[in-house]
């Protein structure tokens, strides 16, 4: 975009020379000058006259913040001043600094003031009461700027050290949410070059300038570098300030220019030629603006943005510079995300059907005589289209029902954040892109580098989905409407005997991906037009269907199996059920169909994938681990928790914060990556994977003895007058009973580590049986199920110790867990049977024995009489 060389606006002598600012009220009636003299200014917009004065004012006035009714001044001296515009005098003193003052800010709603001085803490100041102070005081450093957010809810201090702090408003005191360095310059707070934050109109990121000479922009969601304005100053930026609807950014530098920057492509579109300029404020509907100098100068500049980019100006508020912006992103499927919310209110009354507005007739009027009285006589509401009550009173039954679909996502991968993004993590390695702007970069790692070797490469296509396994790489990109260039998808194996090992093909057009697995047979592609698209490792189209449950939502695939996952009917509460299907796609067999997956009310899922040993496995936003068992039998499967993350040891004293990105369950293990610090997701550089024993979730409390006390050792003279102790006695029998108490708690502990054993060994039981059933049952196979069998019954055998030991009133649980036995040989009924002989449990050792002799005689059912109270 060509740049324009606006016309010059004259200068206005206001001040004396040193650091003037600038600011216009918010309904653009005045603009508001401050500066080293002990005169305030203020210029009547559209006047060209001379401006009203404030001579009762302090000197050395450097900071202004103005609301319609009333404006605040910082002054070196360290006092920050309250005036009026009803009179245009002094109100009263807000605060009193020991320290000379750098920034003032009002709040948004202009309730208070933040300030910042050369002392170490920035001070929030009720405009009401100036006795209600609150301190913010976590950076430690001086603060040169500071600026609220569009919304009030933030607070960014940009400090002396370099670092730009963000404070929440939100609970009754400040709270540091996160520190952004990097990008900021160390400077003193008497610089004339600039680091303020300046939050864009939208409220999503902020601009700030660099070092560099070039202004920032960083995104409020995961305060990463977004868009950067560059190659405009030559010198350092001493004042930046967004348009009222965020279109345009002005800037100004030492290297005497002031520039407009177009927001959609951070092109400079008109330059004016001005020394030492410190501060730059736009007009809020006009195109108009005003800049000072350290010369104490105002320039005010009528015609400010060329008339040639006039019209960004007219435009409507226009979104943050984002290299991937959230808002355009939004899911391929093309449908409302579920968001985890609450169930929608229950209809209390008759009135909730009805509409808004129309239960009231106060102002009835009958048109009778027919001379228009009324309007919309002949209808029973207004119309849509109505411009006097088509908008005014919208009708709930219109929005009463709106479903709320399940976003669709890619597992293993992250949003951008930044210019990069997670494109696949897993158990064999990560693949990670990089936006170039006109390209980006992808690489490929390996943990084990002596199997496959690391690579990278120069991406055209700009790939947003990946797949890695074994075998080989999947990649897909979206389409290029503006290019017309369609989605693509592409292959690249990690080992062929051929010269050409990769293929691409290209999807029709306007279908784009919305997820893909790759497995060692298959690849399964998902689109947007509802298809399931499957293809061999080398591209054959193998077949294509559309799947009943739409939108998709995701896939998975391990070997000849495949599954998907899309939104079924809609709940009661509006939410989509997720609904999923496993075929065998070489057998074309269908093992589950249109069944539901067990999500809690409100809840999404976050990942899906197979487990090493062929297992389908989920994880949802509550933190759960899921398995799916019996999923090869038709209408026999049912999803079994095997970790809730929310239970760990590590949570149980409440101090740590932390979630959990899934990533592969392996050697009956949860594989994840730990996020910190509220992150959703994984960032660079790469951490490091976390492996956590399943747990299946029984219980919140965790049986533990009271930890040992030592024992001190009597010398002979504290011996020789115990007599003399009388609480000699009582202190040796609390050590007694803490030793009880401490016994009991470990055998709890025991108890419950063996009942954990048995429901996770049940559970693997299962699965390999059902994994023998469908395979050609190997004998390798079948011994290992048996192994596993034999040391669930040691398990119980183990169980059964433990009730002997608690004693005979037990003896009702413990022929239980005899009965649970799976060995049909008899010898592990012996072997229960001398455990109970040998803790003297002789009704329990004749009813083990009766119960040995029904499994003899072929009955495994227990009879009544077996679990008798009284003989127990």
């Amino acid at each position: 975009m060509a740049s324009v060389i606006a016309s010059r606006p004259r200068p206005r002598p206001a001040h004396t020379q040193g650091v003037t600012r600038c600011v216009y009220t918010p309904d653009g009636s005045k603009l508001v000058t401050v500066g080293s003299n002990n005169t305030i200014r203020l210029y009547k917009t559209g006047f060209d006259g001379e401006p009203d004065n404030i001579d009762d004012c302090q000197e050395q006035n450097i900071a202004v913040s103005t609301s319609n009714d009333f404006f605040v001044a910082g002054c070196e001296d360290g006092t920050v001043s309250l005036y009026t515009y009803e009179n245009n005098l002094f109100d009263r003193f807000l605060l009193r600094a020991t320290l000379p003052v750098r920034d003032v800010a009002l709040s948004p709603d202009h309730k208070w003031c933040a300030v910042a001085s050369d002392e170490l803490s920035v001070k929030l100041v009720s405009i009401e009461d100036s006795t209600n102070l609150r301190k913010l005081d976590e950076h430690r450093k001086p603060t040169k700027h500071l600026a609220f957010d569009p919304k009030g809810t933030l607070l960014a201090l940009s400090c002396t050290d370099g670092v730009v702090y963000v404070y929440s408003l939100t609970a009754e005191s400040p709270e540091l949410i996160t520190k952004v360095d990097g990008i900021i310059g160390r400077m003193e707070t008497d610089s004339e070059t600039s680091c303020q934050v300046a939050w864009h109109p939208d409220g999503r990121a902020f601009a700030v300038p660099t070092p560099t000479r070039a202004i920032q922009v960083v995104s409020k969601n995961d305060w990463e570098k977004q868009r950067a304005f560059s190659n405009g100053h030559d010198g350092d930026i001493t004042a930046l300030a967004w348009s009222p609807n965020g279109a345009l950014l002005a800037s100004a530098g030492k290297d005497k220019k002031v520039l407009i920057w177009s927001t959609r492509d951070q092109s400079v579109v008109a330059r004016y030629e001005y020394p030492n300029v410190v501060d730059i404020a736009w007009h809020p509907t006009k195109n108009l603006a005003s800049f000072t100098t350290s010369d104490g100068e105002v320039f005010i500049s009528p015609e400010f943005v060329p008339e040639q980019f006039l019209n960004l100006l007219r435009l409507p508020k226009q979104p943050a510079p984002f290299i991937h912006d959230p808002l355009a992103s939004k899911p391929p499927n093309g449908h409302i995300a579920l968001a985890a919310r609450p169930r929608r209110d229950s209809l209390a009354s008759l009135e909730d059907l009805l509409d808004e507005g129309y239960g009231d007739d106060d102002d009835f009027v009958v048109d009778d005589d027919g001379a228009g009285y009324t309007l919309n006589a002949g209808r029973k509401r207004p119309a849509e289209d109505d411009p006097l009550f088509g908008s005014a009173h919208p009708s709930k039954r219109a929005n009463f029902f709106q479903p709320q679909h399940h976003e669709s996502f890619q597992p293993g991968s992250t949003p951008w954040r930044g210019n990069r993004k997670y494109l696949c993590l897993n158990l064999i390695g990560f693949v990670w892109t990089v936006d170039q702007d006109s390209h980006h970069t992808v690489t490929v790692e390996f943990y084990d580098n002596e199997l496959h070797r690391t690579f990278h490469f120069t991406d055209t296509f700009l790939y947003d989905k990946a797949c890695l396994n074994d075998k080989g790489t999947l990649f897909a990109s979206p389409p290029r409407e503006a290019e017309g260039s369609p989605a693509v998808v592409f292959y690249r194996p990690h080992e062929t005997w051929t010269q050409r090992n990769d293929w691409r093909i290209q999807l029709p057009k306007g279908e784009e991906v919305i997820a893909m697995s790759l497995s060692e047979s298959f690849v399964t592609i998902t689109t947007t037009a509802g298809y399931v698209r499957i293809y061999t490792l080398f591209g054959i189209p193998y077949r294509v269907y559309r799947p009943k449950n739409t939108p998709i939502v995701t896939c998975a695939s391990w070997r000849d199996y495949v599954l998907t996952m899309g939104n079924g009917p809609v709940g009661p509460d509006g939410m989509c059920k997720l609904l999923y299907t496993i075929q065998n796609i070489k057998r074309d067999e269908i093992c589950q169909n249109e069944d539901t997956v067990a999500l809690p009310e409100g809840e999404t899922l976050k990942s899906v994938f197979f487990s090493d040993n062929g297992d389908p496995c989920i994880y949802d936003s509550t933190g759960t681990l899921l398995t799916l068992l019996h999923w090869r039998q038709p209408s026999r499967a049912s999803w079994v928790p095997l970790l809730d993350t929310k239970l760990l040891d590590r949570l149980a004293g409440g101090k740590k914060k932390e979630s959990y990105f899934p990533i592969a369950v392996a050697d009956d293990k949860f594989h994840c990556i730990i996020l910190k610090g509220g992150d959703q997701y994984p960032y660079f550089p790469r951490p490091l994977l976390h492996e956590f024993e399943f747990e299946i979730p029984l219980t919140s409390v965790r049986p533990e003895g009271k930890p040992k006390k030592s024992k001190k050792k009597k010398s002979s003279d504290e011996m020789a007058i115990d007599w003399e102790d009388p609480l000699g006695s009582a202190n040796e029998e609390e050590e007694e009973e803490d030793e009880e108490e401490q016994g009991e708690g470990a055998e709890k502990s025991e108890l419950k580590n063996l009942e954990q054993a048995y429901l996770l060994k049940g559970l693997r039981a299962a699965q390999m049986a059902d994994f023998v059933d469908a395979s050609s049952r190997s004998s390798a196979q079948r011994a290992a199920l048996a192994r596993l069998e034999l040391d669930i019954d040691k398990t119980l055998l183990q169980l059964l110790a433990i009730e002997c030991r608690e004693g005979e009133d037990r003896g009702m649980r413990a022929l239980e867990a005899v009965s649970l036995l799976r060995d049909r040989s008899g010898r592990m009924i012996e072997a229960a049977g001398k455990i109970a002989e040998r803790y003297g449990r002789t009704i329990l050792g004749e009813k083990i024995r009766e119960l040995g002799e029904r499994r003899i005689a072929g009955d495994d059912g227990v009879d009544e009489d077996v679990f008798d109270v009284d003989d127990a």
